[in-house]
């Protein structure tokens, strides 16, 4: 039986807020007969604390659970958070070169450091390294901190760590075709690469609508435009709550701004709203997964809102917006997403950070009902296609099989 490291830092463990993609994989090579050791830190990003070991070692998985110490940092941007890095990468050199016995690794990047270390125990073994491209530091940094020169000083080392990284990939997996292709670009290597979307399971979301619906009420001749997600820099809410303000002076109080989540700007933009007298838009705060989906469906616009600088591509709501069936408006600017929002047919794209746009978009849509059940329509097929989970992660296994049939 094949055995392989799946290393994650930011891992979604039972009853844990966050993201499910490297839990899912973990159980899903499982099910396909490896042996699996899911690698992660003893500090929760999202929850922002250190977990309770004891706990979590009486919950049940289909993989084995190792952790390595991470002290942990109270800002997603901040200097803590690279020395936490730091010590966490330190901490699984020494891990794998204490137990590490592995066919392949598997290993999530950012961050870079610690790719890093995994990267070249792999190497040392002689086994096959694959990063699971999801996110590009330091150009997403540059978001909060874009000083010139300064910033260049401080981001060096990602970029040097990231480069040596995609030095010594055997594959690559990225969530979307940009990050995919992204360590390729000063590296002339010809290694086997497949674009895995992080998407959802479709059976898992329809059953948290079923669940949750009958408990979300929405009057009946009320138009719901909703985002779900972190509140934070890339992402452009404050454009949506100027909108909603806009759309009241339209005399369109029927159409309802919801924000669904939670982050660093989130009191500041609720104090926004207040004082702009938005009574149309409200912030719901951080819904647990099942309800979520409810509140997605019951949407009958959903906004993928970013800024314009925002470095993302395809991020992990897309397969929840999707599935959802609803039309969306996206104001990203990555062309991979904007092209496949055309070519696709689910939604449209509008410039971001423009109040008025926005609000045109919205009214536009609000009257176009047979537009929105065709786009919805679309959603939802490219949901199904392509972004569940049962289907669209077999790649993965594909790629392991490729790099570790010779082995």
């Amino acid at each position: 039986m094949k055995k392989i490291a799946v290393i994650s830092m930011g891992v979604k463990l039972d009853n844990e807020k966050g993201y499910s993609r490297f839990r899912y994989i973990g159980e899903f090579l499982s099910d396909a007969g490896y042996q699996v050791d899911l690698i992660t830190t003893t500090f929760q990003h999202w929850e922002k604390a250190q977990r309770n070991l004891d706990e979590i070692k009486k919950e049940n998985y289909k993989f084995n659970l190792k952790f390595i110490y991470e002290p942990g940092y109270k800002k997603n941007i901040d200097l803590r958070r690279i020395r936490s890095h730091r010590i966490a990468a330190k901490n699984l050199r020494q891990l794998l070169e204490k137990e590490g016995d592995y066919d392949l690794i598997y290993c999530e990047i950012p961050p870079n450091d610690v790719a890093l270390a995994a990267a070249e125990y792999a190497k040392s073994k002689g086994i096959p390294f694959v990063p699971d491209v999801n996110d590009l530091w330091p150009e997403a940094m540059r978001m909060v901190l874009d000083i010139p020169v300064i910033s260049d000083i401080l981001f060096y080392p990602l970029l040097r760590d990231a480069e040596k990284v995609y030095s010594l990939v055997s594959g690559i997996i990225g969530t979307s075709d940009e990050y995919r292709d992204r360590p390729l670009k000063k590296q002339k290597l010809n290694v086997p690469k497949k674009t895995v979307y992080v998407g959802n399971e479709i059976a898992e979301f329809d059953a948290g609508v079923e669940e949750y619906s009958p408990q979300i009420s929405k009057g009946g001749d009320e138009f719901w435009v909703s985002y779900a997600g972190t509140i934070g820099t890339s992402y452009d809410i404050r454009t949506m709550v100027l909108a909603g303000k806009a759309l009241l002076n339209r005399g369109r109080s029927q159409i309802k701004i919801k924000i669904l989540g939670g982050g660093p700007l989130k009191e500041e933009l609720e104090t926004l709203a207040k004082e702009q007298n938005c009574s149309n838009v409200e912030f719901v705060g951080y819904a647990p997964y099942p309800k979520m989906t409810a509140y997605l469906a019951k949407s009958d616009i959903l906004v993928n809102s970013f800024v314009k600088k925002a470095p993302q591509s395809i991020v992990t709501k897309i397969g929840d917006y999707l599935a959802a069936g609803k039309p969306m408006i996206n104001t990203c600017m990555s062309p991979e997403f904007r092209n496949k929002v055309e070519h696709d047919g689910f939604g449209i794209n509008i410039m971001p950070e423009d109040v008025n746009v926005l609000a045109d978009a919205i009214e536009k849509l609000y009257e176009d009902e047979a537009g929105r059940t065709e786009m919805g329509k679309k959603a939802r097929t490219i949901a199904e296609e392509q972004f569940d989970r049962p289907q669209s992660y077999k790649k993965i296994i594909e790629l392991i099989e490729e790099l570790t049939e010779n082995e």
